[in-house]
């Protein structure tokens, strides 16, 4: 007895999936023609297309971008939530075993010895106190949400990046060499710089941005073991990066000259830690 197949249909007729030949499918692909059995087929905006035909027509479909040229991404912020697992995921772990926020705060004496520093502190947050990470997180969610889907998760991913590098490096200049640090404050300040620079571009009101920013700004001064030295840097590098991103212009060449901008930022930044650490006695 044959099942699939009709009786007076020649075996040498029967429709075969091209990537399965042991699988018979009366299912054409609507754009080539050929047969696609149940896992080959992919809904199209017209009818069933084969694997081959729905990887080509995606890769002819227009790439539609974010207003600052990133790549649309639907659904959640990832960026910003990967962040957030992270900074928590280190919080629990320096709630548990205390020498690990040792090993990766930031000092300026480690610039020399150990650089990476400047990066690794800024997923560190004080264990002594749920408050410390709670801000941080909640501005990271507040300011993600927006600025990522404007950005493209590429774009929003360097800007926190370099903006905490930033942070380090006002750190590094305005700090005694022995002040050690930790906190995403530097990434978010400069995260607050970038939604300052979007504002202005758009035209809208940046109000509540600078009144928020002043009031964070000022706790620094009044409340102790707050490093507004790293939330200085990180404004600064935050408002350069988004200029880049913000005002490059709107050209086939707009994401060569972001990244560019970006690395160029980078680099000064770099630069300028080299000659400090130099200056300071820290190489």
């Amino acid at each position: 007895m044959s099942y699939g197949v009709p009786a007076e249909t020649p075996a040498s007729q029967v429709p075969v999936c091209p990537r399965h030949p042991d699988r018979v499918s009366y299912i054409r692909c609507q754009r080539c023609g050929r047969p696609a059995c149940p896992e080959c087929q992919h809904a199209a905006p017209v009818g069933i297309q084969c694997v081959d035909c729905f990887s080509e027509s995606r890769r002819q479909s227009p790439a539609y971008r974010t207003p600052y040229g990133g790549k649309v991404s639907g659904g959640k912020p990832v960026v910003t939530i990967t962040l957030m697992v992270i900074c928590a995921a280190f919080f629990a772990i320096q709630f548990f075993y205390p020498p690990f926020t040792y090993e990766l705060w930031y000092a300026p004496l480690y610039t020399g010895s150990e650089p990476w520093r400047m990066l690794s502190s800024a997923f560190l947050h004080s264990p002594s106190g749920l408050l410390h990470i709670a801000f941080n997180l909640y501005a990271l969610w507040f300011l993600g949400q927006g600025l990522e889907p404007q950005l493209g998760r590429l774009r929003f991913a360097l800007l926190y990046l370099v903006s905490a590098l930033g942070g380090s490096v006002g750190v590094l200049i305005l700090s005694p060499v022995n002040q050690p640090v930790v906190g995403a404050s530097g990434a978010i300040f400069g995260l607050f710089g970038a939604l300052l620079v979007v504002l202005l571009q758009r035209r809208a009101s940046v109000r509540s941005v600078l009144i928020l920013l002043a009031a964070n700004f000022a706790l620094g001064f009044f409340v102790p073991n707050i490093a507004w030295q790293a939330h200085l840097g990180g404004l600064l590098t935050g408002v350069a990066c988004a200029a880049v991103l913000v005002y490059a212009p709107k050209s086939k060449n707009r994401s060569l000259v972001q990244f560019a901008g970006l690395a160029g930022i980078v680099v000064f930044l770099c630069t300028m830690t080299a000659v400090l650490a130099a200056a300071r006695g820290l190489v």
